[in-house]
Parts: C-alpha cells; structure tokens; sequence
C-alpha cells in the first residue's frame, strides 16, 4: 500500500457512515414524528466517527473488504455513542450546553425529550444489529459485544465512576478505571465488531482488543488534556469544565506534560498491538498517531 492520506480515508469513512446511519433511519417509518426530529438533529450532528471507522478498518484489515455487517456495527456503535453523549450533557451528568458545535439536545428540545432520544438510539442500535445483520451467529456475536462494552460493566461503569469521581481524593488506580471503562471499552468494541464480521480468528481477536484499549486510554487522556489547553470553539463542547467539576483526570493528577507523555506511550503500545497484521494494518496504525495531534 502507498502513502495513505489519513485525514482525507477518515472523512470519507464518516460520510459514508452518515450515509448508512440516514439509510436506517430512513427506513424507521414508525418513530414519532417529535422523536425523530430530536434523534437526527443529535445523530446527524457533526462527528468524527472515529469508532465507526475503526470498526470498517478492522473488518477490511482481515477480510480484505467492508462486509455490510461491519456497516451495521458501525452504525449501531454511533448510534450508542450518541446516546451516551446525549445522557452525558444532561444537567444531572455533566450539565452542559454545547455538543458537536451545536445547542446540546435538552437545550435544543427540553430534558424529557433529551432522555427519550438517547433511549431511542441505544434500543435501535441492538434492533438493527438483531435485524440487519445477515447471519444469526454473527449478530449475536455483535449484540453481546457491544451490550457488554456500553453496560453495567463497561461505559456506564465508566460514567458512575466519572461521577463519584467528582471533587475527590484521585488516585491513579480510579482514574485508570474510569478512563478504562468510560471511553477504551467502546474503543475496544469498535475494533472487536469489525473483526466479528469478518470472522476473525482468536489471535486477530486478541490483538485488536490490546489495540483498542491503549487508543481508548490514549483518546481519553487526549481529551483530558484538550478540556485544559483548547477552547469551546475548537471542541465543539465546553472546555475547561473537567476542572470546575474538579473531576478526575490526568492533568489534574499528574499535570500537562506527563499527561502527554502518556499518551504517547499509549499510542505506540496501540500501534505495537497490530504487529500481527503487517501492512495491512497501516491506516489503523496512523489514527492513534494522528489522535496525538487533533484539537477537537
């Protein structure tokens, strides 16, 4: 393969992300008419689909090809992450007003609206999987991937430990939890159902579930150090409210500089976990480089 143009592979893979998430959503005839005006405006909202992507890389990596039901993965995920964002920006979570450079959705609609939309997305990510996906084997595999990696043991967990993190004594054992299951789960998922639909074997398996969780863990403490040193309009979120709500993070627990630091080693223990695969592994090997020097 030849130089890849990272940014330019990641921008087609988000439209053509946003296009099959509209192709589903199209075909939702029975959504209230109220409700589906909330879950597009929060769906269609401006994304890196980053996890989507991951999940077509992965599925192309071993299979040679995008498999439709890697796209359906893709979407599901998208439409999880979503909904947690959605959650997450609720005035009993994080309390904020802007998501993806656009009023977030209990500003945009009201609260009871907001909490409905991310109830709709995260019950039509698994319909889709159980209905989309073309072998039963597969979207079985799929469902219980993604149910393990977004539930009780996984993202939420994350977020309950994100929570009770606040304005508390942080140690580095609870950050790594929290970052661990917040963010890399959903990372690892990503990875994992891009190799489920292309039947990989356990040795793919476990080396992608290595690669999600260090890019995961790199992303995340990224995104602690973006909330300090970047600006709302550059986010497309609020900055700086990590440290009003005196939340636990890696610049507040080690500072700027040795948050960096760790994030470059996460991503080049990412990029070592790909090893396996040779060149074929090459775009994925670019994105947790490629994370170390995004703004947004």
């Amino acid at each position: 393969m030849g130089t890849i143009d990272f940014k330019s592979e990641l921008e087609k893979k988000a439209a053509h992300t946003n296009d099959i998430l509209k192709e589903l959503l199209d075909n939702q005839h029975q959504i209230d008419t109220s409700l589906k005006e909330a879950i597009e405006y929060t769906l269609y909202a401006p994304g890196k689909r980053i996890r989507a992507a991951i999940t077509m890389w992965a599925c192309e990596m071993i299979a040679g090809n995008v498999y439709r039901n890697a796209e359906i993965a893709a979407a599901a995920i998208e439409m999880v992450h979503t909904y947690s964002l959605v959650h997450d920006d609720l005035p009993a979570m994080d309390d904020d007003d802007l998501r993806r450079g656009q009023p977030t959705c209990h500003k945009k609609f009201d609260e009871a609206t907001a909490i409905l939309t991310g109830d709709a997305l995260l019950t039509l990510a698994f319909e889709i999987l159980a209905k989309e996906v073309d072998d039963p084997a597969i979207a079985a595999k799929l469902i219980g991937q993604l149910a393990e990696s977004a539930g009780g043991s996984g993202m939420i967990a994350g977020q309950m430990a994100d929570l009770a993190g606040e304005n508390c004594q942080c140690s580095k054992e609870m950050l790594e939890y929290i970052h661990t299951n917040k963010t890399a789960k959903m990372f690892q998922c990503s990875a994992l159902c891009g190799a489920i639909a292309a039947r990989a074997n356990t040795g793919q398996l476990r080396a992608l579930w290595q690669y999600g969780l260090n890019l995961g863990l790199a992303f995340q403490v990224g995104d602690d150090i973006l909330d300090v040193c970047g600006n709302s309009e550059q986010l497309g979120k609020t900055a700086g409210k990590d440290e009003k709500a005196r939340k636990c993070t890696y610049p507040a627990l080690l500072g700027i500089e040795k948050s960096k630091e760790i994030e470059t080693e996460l991503a080049n223990k990412a990029v070592a976990a790909l090893g396996i695969f040779g060149a074929k592994a090459d775009i994925l090997k670019q994105l947790p480089i490629a994370l170390l020097e995004r703004t947004k």
